[in-house]
């Protein structure tokens, strides 16, 4: 990334004594989460995360005051907290920030800059209200693009289409043809990111019933791709192999052709791709 965007980069992921060192120019700020990687990074450009209701990582109120000797050394870019996406227990997600901010204030920590993130604009600006000395810099990854389906389309080109008749073997299964169709060779396979899914959390009734219908239907082997054809996502022939991806189509579809192109729905943060176009 570094190549390619000139400006200030903020490395999310914490370091740790101990990680293999990476050369990185000066613009590139990193995360701490412990009292200890604060003193690993002597003279480096730092942002100091907190520990929030997620408990991911993040110094704790206790560690407060060993960063006053800490951060002498090290050029404080300011702190961060990263919040939930969820609050079912209904508390506030300002006030979560609100509390945190008094804790560093009672410290005496610096408070130029605090990094904040899954906030709306109107609880960014009950902050800034609140703490006009303090600059508030959202995180907004999620809305700009990780959560914006229509910056990106990801297509797989049709490599072959072959004609099945029902009970015809195929694949590194051998498995039977349920029906007529055709196989459809489309590029794009694990190594790109396809048949990749992080479990989702599951709320309320109707979300939970299609989660069962879907184990359900894997137990026969009956997955549904993230290729699109003729409207439809089309379900995996076999599990996607390493390169390609194998699907079916029923004959009541016409089939693709070699060279067509099928758009796919797949994550942002596990999809590789052989090609970047701007269309």
């Amino acid at each position: 990334m570094k190549d390619f965007f000139s400006g200030d980069l903020l490395v999310l992921t914490p370091f740790r004594r101990g990680e293999e060192p990476v050369p990185l120019p000066d613009r590139v700020i990193r995360s701490v989460s412990s009292v200890d990687g604060v003193y690993g990074l002597v003279n480096a450009r730092v942002v100091i995360e907190v520990m929030s209701s997620m408990k991911r990582h993040g110094v704790t109120e206790e560690d407060l005051p060993k960063l006053h000797a800490a951060i002498e050394n090290v050029r404080l870019e300011g702190f961060a907290i990263h919040l939930p996406l969820d609050r079912t227990d209904g508390l506030d997600a300002v006030e979560e920030v609100i509390a945190w901010m008094d804790r560093l204030r009672a410290a005496r920590l610096p408070l130029h800059t605090m990094f904040v993130s899954h906030l709306k604009a109107e609880e960014l600006a009950r902050l800034q209200q609140q703490f006009p000395q303090t600059r508030f810099r959202a995180r907004i990854g999620t809305r700009l693009w990780l959560g914006d389906h229509d910056s990106t389309e990801y297509r797989g080109s049709v490599l072959d289409v072959t004609r099945v008749s029902k009970g015809d073997r195929f694949g590194y299964r051998q498995q039977k043809a349920a029906s007529d169709g055709h196989l459809v060779v489309v590029a794009g396979g694990t190594s790109h990111g396809v048949g990749l899914e992080a479990p989702k959390a599951l709320h309320g009734v109707m979300p939970r019933a299609k989660g069962v219908a879907r184990a359900g239907l894997a137990t026969v082997n009956r997955n549904l791709s993230p290729f699109v054809w003729a409207g439809k996502q089309r379900w995996f022939a076999e599990p996607p192999h390493m390169q390609v991806s194998i699907l079916f189509v029923p004959s009541d579809v016409q089939a693709p052709q070699v060279g067509d192109e099928l758009v796919a729905h797949l994550r942002h943060t596990t999809t590789q791709f052989d090609r970047l176009l701007d269309r």
